[in-house]
C-alpha cells in the first residue's frame, strides 16, 4: 500500500475522527481568542480603561499569536502534530478558565496574552496536520470542517460570551466560553489520530532561517502577506469599535442586541466559497482586487445611520474580508517555492500582527472623532491593501520545478502571477 493509499478518505472512521477533531479545534481556538471583542465596552466601565486600552484584551491575544506561530510550527515538527495541537487546547482553555477571576486589568492582559501564545499551536499545524493525514481526494471537506469550525467558534463565542454578559457577567460569559473550550479540547484528544504520515526531525535553525529568506525574498510572497495585515488591521478595528458605536446614542442596543451583529458571519463563509470558484474561473490577479473593493463598499456604507443599513455595510465588509482573505491565503501556497507551512505561516504573522494593530489603533480611532475616525481609518487601510492587490498583476509568476521540490506549471493564463 502506497502512502496515499493509506490515507484517510472520507467514509473511513479516521476520516470521520479526524474531521471532528479539528472541528472541535476551530470552535475551541476561536471561541476563546474573541470571546473578549463583544466584552471590551463592559471591560472599559469595570476597569475604568479607555476604549483603546479595552481592545488590548484582544490585541495582546492575536500578537501572541503571531508570535508563536513559528515556534509552535517547529515544535510540531521534532515533537508531533497532534501532541502540539492537544497541547495547546488543553493549556488555552485553562487560562481561558482562568481570565473570569482576573482581579485587574493588568492581570487580565497578562492572562490574555499567554492564552495566545497557547493557542498558537492550532492554527500553526492544523493545515499541515490534514494535508499529511488526509487522502487528497477527501482533504477538500475535513479541510472544509475545520474552517467551519472556525468560523462557527469565532461567532459563538462573541454570541454567547454578549448574551452571557448582560444576563450575568463578564466573569461568566469568559468562564463559560473557557469551560466550552475544555470540553472541545477532552473530545480532540479523544478523538484525533495519531499521526502516521508525519517524519519528525530535529529542529535546525539555518535550514529554517533559509527557508524564511527564500519567501521574503519574493516579491509576491510580500506583497500578500502586507494584504493580510492590511484586512484583518481593518475588520479587527470595525469589529472592535462597532460594539461602542451600537451602545451609544441613537441606538442605544443591549449587549446579546450588540453580539447579533456577529450573525452576518455565515456570509463571510459563503462569501469565501464563491470567491474561491471565481479564481479558478478568471484568476487569483483579477478576483482579489474586486473582494478588496467590496469590503472597502462595506466600510463606505457603514457612514449611513440607519440601523439596518448600518448592518448591510458590516455585512458587505465581512463578504469582501473573507473573500479577500481566502483567495490571498490560498495564493500564498500556490507561490510557495519550498516549504509550504513556513510560507502560510508567514502569512498568518502578518494576518495576525494586523489584528493586534488595527485593534488598539480603531479603538484610539473611536476616541479621537467617533465613528467618522474608524471608518476613514479602515478606508485607508483598504484603499493601501487594493493598490497592492493591483500591484499583485505585476509580479512574474514562478520558475515551475526547482531540483529540490517539484511544482506544477500553473493553469492561469499566461504572464498571471500564481
Amino acid at each position: 500500500m502506497t502512502v496515499k493509499e493509506s490515507k484517510h478518505r472520507r467514509g473511513d472512521p479516521g476520516f470521520r475522527r479526524a474531521s471532528i477533531a479539528m472541528f472541535a479545534a476551530g470552535v475551541s481556538t476561536f471561541a476563546l481568542l474573541y470571546a473578549t471583542q463583544p466584552l471590551m465596552p463592559l471591560l472599559s466601565h469595570d476597569f475604568r480603561v479607555s476604549a483603546a486600552e479595552s481592545t488590548l484584551t484582544l490585541a495582546l491575544s492575536t500578537i501572541m499569536i503571531a508570535v508563536g506561530l513559528l515556534p509552535a510550527g517547529w515544535l510540531a515538527d521534532s515533537w508531533g502534530r497532534a501532541r502540539v495541537m492537544q497541547l495547546s487546547l488543553f493549556s488555552s482553555s485553562a487560562l481561558g478558565l482562568v481570565t473570569a477571576a482576573a482581579p485587574s486589568f493588568e492581570v487580565l492582559l497578562a492572562i490574555r496574552a499567554l492564552e495566545g501564545l497557547a493557542l498558537a499551536g492550532v492554527p500553526a499545524v492544523a493545515m499541515t496536520y490534514l494535508t499529511e493525514e488526509i487522502h487528497p481526494q477527501s482533504l477538500g471537506s475535513s479541510i472544509g470542517l475545520y474552517i467551519g469550525g472556525n468560523a462557527i467558534g469565532g461567532m459563538a463565542g462573541r454570541l454567547i460570551a454578549g448574551a452571557l454578559a448582560e444576563h450575568g457577567s463578564w466573569r461568566l460569559a469568559l468562564l463559560v466560553i473557557g469551560a466550552l473550550s475544555f470540553v472541545c479540547a477532552l473530545g480532540f484528544a479523544r478523538l484525533v489520530p495519531a499521526s502516521r504520515h508525519h517524519q519528525r526531525r530535529r529542529f535546525e535553525g539555518r535550514r529554517a532561517l533559509a527557508s524564511l529568506s527564500v519567501h521574503l525574498h519574493d516579491a509576491g510572497q510580500v506583497r500578500l502577506d502586507l494584504i493580510a495585515a492590511l484586512l484583518m488591521g481593518t475588520f479587527v478595528a470595525i469589529y472592535n469599535a462597532i460594539a461602542f458605536r451600537l451602545q451609544a446614542p441613537p441606538y442605544r442596543l443591549g449587549q446579546t442586541a450588540t453580539a447579533a451583529i456577529f450573525l452576518v458571519y455565515p456570509i463571510g463563509s459563503l462569501a469565501s466559497a464563491t470567491a474561491g470558484r471565481a479564481a479558478d474561473r478568471f484568476g487569483r490577479p483579477r478576483v482579489l482586487p474586486a473582494a478588496v473593493a467590496i469590503a472597502l463598499s462595506g466600510v463606505a456604507l457603514t457612514a449611513l445611520h440607519p440601523l439596518a443599513l448600518l448592518v448591510i455595510g458590516v455585512a458587505v465588509l465581512t463578504a469582501g474580508f473573507f473573500a479577500s482573505h481566502s483567495i490571498a491565503s490560498s495564493w500564498v501556497g500556490r507561490r510557495a517555492r519550498s516549504d509550504p507551512a513556513q510560507a502560510a505561516a508567514l502569512y498568518l504573522l502578518a494576518y495576525y500582527t494586523g489584528s493586534s494593530v488595527g485593534g488598539p489603533l480603531g479603538g484610539a480611532a473611536w476616541e479621537a472623532g467617533g465613528w467618522t475616525d474608524v471608518m476613514t481609518f479602515g478606508g485607508l487601510l483598504l484603499a493601501a491593501a487594493l493598490f497592492i492587490a493591483l500591484r499583485l498583476r505585476a509580479v512574474p509568476p514562478l520558475a515551475t520545478t526547482t531540483p529540490s521540490g517539484a511544482r506544477p506549471q500553473s493553469t492561469l493564463p499566461a504572464g498571471v502571477a500564481t
